[in-house]
């Protein structure tokens, strides 16, 4: 037998069946502390069964909080770089932060997909795909939905200020409700209060107190529309405040059923990251693209007439 031709043979064999090499992506997502990434990290952890078996890796890259967002994004950005990865995927919130490093990425040849925010950048990254919601569109649907169902005037609670996907859905339901008659009042609290139930609670009880006119809620964020159920409940206030919010839990839901709050606006964020991770490592991979471009994952407006299929969801965590 022929040993060093055996060898050879046996290369070639294994170069067949994984790829020149094994291709490794790293996905990039918000604080380890907002529920909102658990959801999205089951997509990117299903996603990663199929690129394990092919051979590639997934690293699940979270900031530890929204107090130092710009630069904590970049710096984990620049921590992908270095691991040598050949494809990002990462929402764009904070592009004078994150557009440079990026951009370097790219340079070095690095793959980027963007999901969940930045679908406005995909040009200028010459990123693969966008998958997410139109944050715009989003907030139109919700400001209109509240208005439409009685709501004259709608507090939007941001909870990060100055990030661009939050400025942009807000700046939806100013449109939206004005389109429908009603108008819109804009709170910007504190990104330290971010995640903090009972200072956001308290913070938007306040609000409510202030001005007995606020008739509706809408939050950018599913802890939030806690925070703000909370607040309405201690002020007996559920009869005259509608509650609306971004994204959906298992207490959303159970609002939604129970009656307690009006409306969830769901972006599906178990697609953004499953689809996100996919299709950045098929295309790495094997060369395949979509050519539908950007994907919309949302909005999808959860209420009482459709709630049952949404807790489904919920009880196997990918809702």
């Amino acid at each position: 037998m022929n040993i060093k031709k055996t060898l050879a043979t046996m290369a070639a064999t294994t170069f067949i069946a994984t790829g020149a090499w094994a291709q490794d992506i790293a996905v990039i997502g918000g604080s380890i502390n907002d529920g909102f990434w658990n959801i999205l990290k089951k997509g990117v952890e299903d996603a990663g069964l199929m690129v394990e078996a092919n051979g590639g890796s997934v690293n699940y890259l979270l900031v530890p909080n929204y107090d130092n967002f710009g630069p904590d994004l970049v710096t984990l950005i620049e921590q992908a770089v270095a691991q040598g990865v050949d494809g990002i995927a990462i929402p764009v919130w904070v592009p004078e932060s994150q557009m440079p490093a990026l951009l370097a990425a790219r340079e070095k040849g690095i793959v980027i997909t963007l999901y969940n925010a930045g679908a406005d950048k995909m040009e200028e990254l010459g990123a693969l795909n966008y998958f997410g919601s139109d944050e715009y569109v989003a907030g139109v649907a919700g400001g209109k939905y509240l208005a439409e169902k009685g709501a004259m005037k709608i507090l939007c609670h941001i909870q990060i200020p100055g990030a661009i996907n939050l400025e942009s859905r807000c700046q939806g339901v100013v449109d939206g409700a004005k389109e429908a008659g009603s108008e819109t009042y804009v709170v910007r609290m504190p990104a330290n209060l971010d995640q903090d139930m009972v200072g956001t609670s308290e913070a938007l009880k306040a609000e409510l107190i202030g001005d007995d006119s606020i008739d509706g809620i809408i939050t950018l964020a599913a802890w939030a529309s806690d925070a703000a159920a909370n607040a309405i409940e201690q002020l007996g206030a559920n009869d005259r405040v509608m509650l609306g919010t971004f994204d959906l839990s298992s207490s959303v839901l159970s609002r939604i059923e129970s009656g307690k709050q009006t409306m969830g606006i769901d972006q599906q964020p178990y697609y953004q990251g499953f689809l996100s991770t996919a299709t950045l490592f098929a295309h790495l991979k094997f060369g395949t693209k979509i050519v539908t471009e950007p994907v919309l994952t949302g909005p999808a407006i959860v209420d009482a007439s459709n709630i049952e299929s949404a807790l489904a969801g919920v009880a196997l965590g990918a809702r």
